[in-house]
């Protein structure tokens, strides 16, 4: 029988522009926090936005920290949103649209109409994502290019290494003392998309704290099998940790256990340029 954890620590911390992991995103950001601002201030050339990436790139933190950090009216509208939540508010400044190219027919009407009642009115600002560019969405053909007339993104994934310091900001923001080998271990051995890391590094840090243990990748592994996730995963030695310790790399040596598993080959790097530079699509 698998070991159910029951311990309840709450929600995590928001999603705030702050704890989004920039990397080759910094123009983005910018605008984005600056939106609201710059409409209460004047006319606004840009006032709408399509952000693409994969799944796990951030599209959705992006969005909601732009309606949580809002002083103003702001709304999140996605897939599961009512169909006359896609109506046109002029007390609403800010329309923050997640996932287009999940949206229902009927949504996608409700979007196309939304978005030409945005460009109408000039004191409002409509940002959407979708998980390809404008011209690849699989979405009807009117909406397809409104996407495109505004500013278009494309976020840049991250790398192992902004991964690896995303999870270390993670554990200080929920208060976690993680080793320093952990997040590597997370890396090589397990889905490397970051809902799938960040809901592992939830799970690990309840079950620290059910255990009185610190989060060591010895600890890891007896999650992993006390849950039935830990097959393929090789034993703890008994001079691997410490109770009560983080272990660090650098350390006493441990006895030799069996090999890793390899590390599964690292994304393409981005191209060099010092930002993601907005195009548009006609």
């Amino acid at each position: 029988m698998q070991r159910q954890l029951t311990l309840d620590l709450g929600t995590p911390p928001p999603a705030t522009f702050d704890n989004f992991f920039a990397a080759g995103n910094h123009e983005l950001i910018a605008r984005l926090r600056e939106l609201e601002g710059a409409l209460a201030a004047g006319p606004v050339a840009d006032r709408t936005f399509y952000v693409w990436g994969e799944p796990g790139s951030g599209r959705s933190h992006l969005l909601q920290a732009l309606t949580h950090e809002a002083s103003g009216h702001a709304r999140y509208l996605s897939p599961q949103s009512a169909l006359n939540a896609f109506g046109f508010d002029p007390r609403v400044t800010l329309y923050a649209v997640d996932d287009c190219d999940r949206l229902s027919p009927a949504q996608q009407i409700g979007l196309f109409n939304l978005f030409n009642e945005v460009r109408a009115y000039p004191s409002s600002a409509l940002v959407a994502t979708g998980n390809d560019a404008p011209l690849a969405l699989t979405v009807r053909e009117d909406l397809r290019t409104r996407l495109g007339w505004g500013l278009v993104f494309h976020l840049q994934p991250l790398s192992d290494e902004a991964k690896a310091s995303v999870l270390k900001h993670a554990a200080r923001e929920r208060g976690i003392v993680l080793a320093e080998d952990v997040p590597g271990y997370l890396l090589t051995h397990f889905r490397r998309d970051m809902p799938s890391l960040m809901a592992l590094l939830d799970e690990l840090d309840r079950f620290s704290l059910e255990q009185k243990r610190a989060v060591t990748r010895a600890l890891l592994r007896t999650m992993l099998q006390q849950t039935g996730r830990a097959a393929t995963l090789v034993p703890v030695s008994a001079q691997e940790e410490t109770p009560g310790q983080p272990s660090r790399l650098g350390s006493a040596p441990s006895a030799p256990s069996a090999p890793s598993a390899p590390s599964a080959p690292s994304a393409p790097s981005a191209p060099s340029a010092p930002d993601n530079d907005p195009t548009r699509f006609k």
